[in-house]
């Protein structure tokens, strides 16, 4: 009985962590099904280093540009106006710079989770970049075609992630080379995980260090901003449909859930033609803006017109 509540209050204020974790599962994931039915090396001379980059790095850098489209921060940095504080701080240009330096941060180590997954797993599993460099081993070390041209030499090495275009007696030195180039990949992989996960940590350790917050009171702090957004998007949800409902019942004359409607407006042909069309956002002064066609007609017209009485049968109130 007790069992969960103890994981809820556990997982409490972990957010951030557990949607990283979701981020990681799912490019994982989705990384497999790709490389598994998209994938497949061109085994040609200058064609694999192309492809096998472009399987490594495109990927990532959408994902990296989708973890920034997807941060509520990053839109709040672009589209945010001077706020009082930062007018006040504006003579003190070290402080903004730590002020802007610490937002940016913060958006992007949450947006490199993904990417860097991707980096990551598709290292490990060395298929991309044995595609990739294949053709750049330096494989007279295995004995290999010692008697042949350059340009002969790459095409043989191009055709080395292709195990049915490699000659019987070149096989050995193929599964030898296949081997050194997924070490050196997996190494990579390896490297990636460990370089990043020592700069997170050691991010954390001097973000604590030089944060003027105690544990106790940073821990507060993060749950007052969690639950005063949370309030937030509440209120914001809230406030917009009331003020909605205003404006609809001015053209309609009720609203959807109304009880004991007794009578409906009829808007005429040309409070149909103001509605209708494209809204835009339109500056009404300095300080408000009308949010559609619908709240700039509410606005400026009086709550005038037909209405039509209607009987409280509510088989009637039903087919209407």
């Amino acid at each position: 009985m007790t069992f969960l509540p103890k994981w809820l209050t556990f997982l409490k204020g972990k957010e951030v962590v557990i949607a990283n974790a979701i981020i990681a599962i799912l490019t994982i994931g989705g990384q497999q099904l790709f490389s598994f039915f998209t994938f497949s090396c061109p085994c040609h001379v200058g064609q694999n280093l192309i492809y096998g980059l472009a399987f490594l790095g495109v990927p990532a850098l959408i994902l990296l540009i989708v973890g920034y489209a997807l941060n509520n921060q990053t839109w709040r940095l672009i589209m945010g106006k001077s706020s009082h504080f930062e007018r006040e701080m504006s003579s003190n240009w070290l402080l903004k710079c730590k002020l802007l330096c610490f937002v940016l941060c913060s958006i992007t180590g949450r947006a490199l989770v993904a990417p860097v997954t991707w980096l990551a797993v598709t290292l490990i599993n060395g298929s991309y970049y044995i595609c990739a460099v294949s053709e750049y081993v330096p494989v007279h070390y295995y004995g290999a075609a010692p008697n042949v041209t350059a340009a002969e030499r790459s095409r043989i090495l191009a055709a080395f992630p292709c195990g049915q275009l490699v000659p019987p007696e070149l096989a050995r030195a193929r599964d030898e080379v296949i081997l050194l180039l997924r070490y050196q990949s997996q190494v990579a992989g390896w490297l990636l995980i460990a370089v990043v996960v020592i700069t997170v940590f050691l991010s954390y350790c001097l973000a604590s260090c030089f944060s003027p917050l105690s544990f106790l009171h940073f821990r507060y702090w993060n749950s007052y901003v969690h639950n005063e957004q949370e309030l937030f998007d509440e209120a914001t949800e809230q406030h917009s449909r009331l003020y909605a409902m205003q404006n609809v019942r001015k053209f309609f004359g009720f609203v959807p859930g109304s009880e004991n409607v007794k009578e409906i407006r009829i808007p005429s042909l040309r409070e149909w033609q103001a509605i209708s069309g494209l809204a835009f956002l339109k500056r009404v002064d300095k300080e408000h803006y009308d949010y559609s066609l619908l709240h700039d007609w509410a606005l400026k017209e009086r709550a005038s017109g037909k209405y039509l009485r209607i009987d409280e049968d509510p088989g009637i109130i039903t087919q209407l």
